[in-house]
């Protein structure tokens, strides 16, 4: 009975809400609703012209299409990525994908290594000690699997296939509790957790996946993780990276890094942190584009998103892609820059913030 009232004491339900683009200015009367929200976002433009849409370089240019790979059903996992599956070798696996473009620490106290060609093709793999493969994610078409389920399939098909989706997960006294309305499902398989996203904006189908061996899944202790540098600045650079692979998936200009405004991002990440709020406009009362003004960040056009609370890059830009106005943001064409801030609040709950610009 106590083992069981122990188990219960602490719940943590993880709700990702969205809200409409705002433009000009925030609506303080609905400050406080909207810090609770998980999501927020922010556009100004200043003397907007004319751009073109379809873009895959950062300078305009057309940089020519990467053919996808023929894709064969996974021989041991429910699911395979660019034809590599979990416990592969690293060895395979760099065989098929390549050498990282970039390899940055994650949650799970190992590196997500990123491999594309411009964005195309795009393929996170996590690997252990061992040199085995403990982690898979993408969210292009390099989805496989012995069911049929593949980027695309109608989340009907997906529970149809595997059955009703994990309730919970636990971890000490812990518990999260995944919500019905989540835009994604988490299911047990093959010693597991495979998580499967789903786009809102495209009727529920499959919008991503990600792949964790349970036994790296099970060494991490809590669902949060201490936050130190190395892991901000992961965040940071994979937000950067997912950002580039959903417009290069829709054949929009793939954004540069700016560090500069990486600047401004990362200090207003950790003034929210260390002050506990959550919005644009901070205790000072400076907007997003004051602060950039105020680092010297210049731009016509610029755009923030805010989130908090998400336990990886990955749930946070899943989320922000099921939200309207943070994905208008994401998909704007005539944005050029980027530059992504990360820091951890007392709980290590980590707030992330999106700065986007064109000069």
């Amino acid at each position: 009975m106590l083992r069981s009232f122990l188990y219960t004491v602490i719940v943590i339900t993880v709700a990702f809400l969205s809200w409409p683009a705002i433009e000009k200015q925030l609506d303080e009367s609905k400050a406080s609703e909207k810090a609770k929200a998980g999501f927020l976002d922010f556009t100004e433009q200043l003397g907007l012209g004319e751009f073109v849409a379809d873009f895959s370089g950062t300078d305009g240019t057309k940089s020519p299409p990467v053919k996808k790979p023929a894709l064969s059903k996974p021989a041991e996992q429910a699911f395979s990525i660019h034809n590599i599956e979990l416990a592969d070798s690293k060895e395979q696996a760099e065989q098929v994908l390549g050498s990282p473009k970039r390899s940055s620490a994650n949650e799970y106290g190992v590196e997500w290594h990123a491999y594309h060609t411009n964005y195309q093709n795009f393929v996170m793999a996590a690997y252990d000690e061992n040199g085995q493969v403990a982690g898979l994610y993408t969210n292009q078409d390099l989805i496989a699997s012995k069911s049929g389920i593949k980027l695309g399939s109608a989340k009907e098909a997906v529970r149809k296939k595997f059955g009703q989706p994990l309730a919970e997960m636990r971890k000490g006294l812990v518990y999260m509790r995944f919500d019905e309305k989540e835009d994604y499902d988490t299911f047990d398989l093959d010693n597991s957790f495979v998580t499967v996203f789903y786009d809102k904006h495209e009727n529920n189908t499959v919008t991503a996946i990600q792949l964790i061996r349970k036994d790296v899944e099970q060494k991490k202790s809590s669902f949060y993780v201490k936050g130190h540098e190395p892991l901000k600045e992961g965040f940071e650079y994979q937000l950067f990276d997912l950002t580039n692979a959903a417009r290069a998936k829709r054949c929009l200009a793939v954004l540069k890094w700016d560090d500069q405004v990486k600047g401004t991002a990362r200090k207003h990440s950790s003034d929210m942190a260390k002050q506990n709020y959550f919005s644009h406009t901070n205790k000072r009362g400076q907007s997003p584009f004051d602060r950039m003004e105020a680092d010297g960040v210049s731009f016509t056009t610029a755009g923030e998103n805010l989130a908090y609370g998400q336990f990886s890059s990955i749930f946070a830009h899943e989320g922000l892609m099921n939200s309207l106005g943070h994905r208008e943001n994401i998909l704007r064409p005539e944005y050029r820059f980027l530059g992504v801030g990360a820091a951890f609040n007392e709980e290590n709950q980590p707030y992330y913030t999106e700065n986007f610009l064109t000069k």
